[in-house]
């Protein structure tokens, strides 16, 4: 999905995991971040996903230099802290371009490809997706 730029030169993107959905707008700055009109702290508790989260500003020295607004619905603490370093990578590669981008992939491909995966389903009459009931012969 291609960013949309806007006359103002904020850069919208979008980031999914699961049934997360991150979607973040980024214009130059002074490196504030704002979750839900949360700061990172307060919306990520645990430190090593606050770090996920800044992974692709620090791998692009970005971090001082951009001003992100996201808004994050739906999903655990893994896959929304996922949903939001793929809208911010795939926004910082709006902003750099092409060469960013290459870098992105070679060190994590999830930062600009969306992982497909879900959990499967239940079935109805099972207990769990693929369990089947157990069969008596007495």
């Amino acid at each position: 999905m291609a960013a949309k730029k806007t006359s103002k030169d904020i850069i919208h993107t979008v980031g999914r995991r699961k049934t997360s959905v991150a979607r973040s707008s980024m214009q130059k700055g002074k490196g504030v971040m704002r979750i839900n009109g949360q700061d990172l702290e307060e919306v990520v508790k645990n430190p090593i996903l606050q770090l996920r989260v800044i992974e692709p500003l620090i791998l692009s020295d970005m971090q001082s230099k951009v001003d992100i607004s996201i808004k994050l619905q739906g999903g655990g603490f893994n896959s929304q802290v996922d949903a939001l370093r793929q809208a911010i990578a795939r926004g910082i590669i709006e902003m750099l371009g092409e060469e960013t981008k290459k870098m992105f992939v070679e060190y994590d491909r999830t930062l600009v490809v969306t992982d497909t995966r879900f959990k499967e389903t239940k079935k109805p009459n099972n207990s769990h997706a693929r369990a089947k009931r157990q069969k008596s012969y007495r």
